[in-house]
């Protein structure tokens, strides 16, 4: 089973906690990290995400970030499939999603992955048949039973 996860989801732990939702999303988002750690997931890494986390201003948070990414990662989109991410990040903006979304998205769906996490609900409001968009309480109540 493979899984991409967005920049958002990424950084959730590192959002403030006082809120209900995003306590259970951060608390989602390590068990799928743990998941991901033993096997049971397949993460997917992308050109994209390395640019995003490159841009953490907080030198503790990316590099926390990267080690993870750079350690677990099953599958890696690099640069040469710029073209093929490109052409699908674009008929994903005709829908309204931004540019960097859509290029995450794209790599997901090119690599054939299972699920697309993020905890941005209005990227989370695009829906495809080609890949499955959630965020990290619904994947972890859908994945546990597997």
């Amino acid at each position: 089973m493979k899984v991409y996860l967005d920049m958002c989801c990424y950084n959730r732990p590192y959002d403030p906690q006082d809120q209900m939702s995003i306590s259970l999303e951060t608390q989602a988002k390590l068990f799928i990290q743990e998941w991901i750690k033993s096997g049971k997931l397949d993460l997917v890494n992308s050109y994209t995400l390395d640019y995003e986390v490159s841009n953490v201003p907080q030198e503790e948070r990316r590099d926390t970030i990267r080690l993870f990414i750079h350690q677990y990662a099953a599958e890696y989109v690099g640069i040469e499939n710029q073209s093929a991410i490109e052409g699908k990040a674009r008929e994903i903006m005709s829908t309204g999603v931004k540019e960097k979304d859509a290029a995450h998205v794209a790599a997901a769906i090119l690599t054939h992955c299972d699920y697309f996490i993020s905890t941005d609900k209005r990227l989370l409001r695009y829906k495809t048949d080609e890949v499955k968009m959630c965020n990290p309480i619904e994947a972890v109540l859908e994945l546990e039973g597997l």
